[in-house]
């Protein structure tokens, strides 16, 4: 549900900060203390996203890429390189190279997975204000059983994909 969320960060060459890894592998706290500091730090970063709209035109991994594209070129300090988590990158402007697991590898992924990851809890925690009943500041989006028991009792609200709402139609 709702937008994905991507960032681009570079880091001070040497740059070591404590307790940096995989957003996923954090507590909601360490992330959250973390996020200042990696913006603080961070000689360059830049969080995007791509809208329900496109990730329903493009499907969710090309809406990934022309948000990971978008926080790359917002990027105040030109980047030479984008290195992208995964194993595959499109339409970069620069060069680029996929690490794989590299949001628990490379600090600067790790990084940018952290402000992609809190930017987006945030956003959730705005969501569950708008719409309390299917309890997005608890699940942060994700296709809990709570989440879509929700969408069974409530229908879907305006911020729900219709791409993500395909499991209605198994039922």
């Amino acid at each position: 549900m709702g937008p994905v969320v991507t960032a681009a960060c570079i880091l001070p060459e040497g740059f070591v900060l404590e307790g940096l890894d995989d957003s996923k592998k954090l507590t909601e706290k360490k992330r959250e203390a973390l996020f200042d500091v990696i913006k603080e730090n961070a000689i360059s970063y830049c969080i995007a996203l791509a809208t329900v709209e496109e990730i329903e035109e493009y499907n969710i991994l090309n809406a990934t890429m022309l948000a990971m594209n978008r926080a790359v070129e917002g990027l105040n300090a030109p980047a030479d390189m984008a290195l992208i988590d995964g194993n595959r990158a499109t339409g970069f402007k620069i060069p680029v190279k996929t690490v794989v697991k590299g949001d628990a590898t490379v600090p600067s992924i790790a990084a940018a997975s952290i402000l992609a990851k809190v930017t987006r809890d945030r956003m959730c925690i705005e969501y569950d204000k708008e719409y309390p009943e299917y309890g997005f500041a608890k699940h942060k989006g994700y296709g809990t059983k709570a989440h879509m028991d929700a969408i069974r009792k409530y229908g879907p609200c305006p911020i729900h994909r219709p791409s993500f709402l395909k499991f209605l139609d198994n039922e």
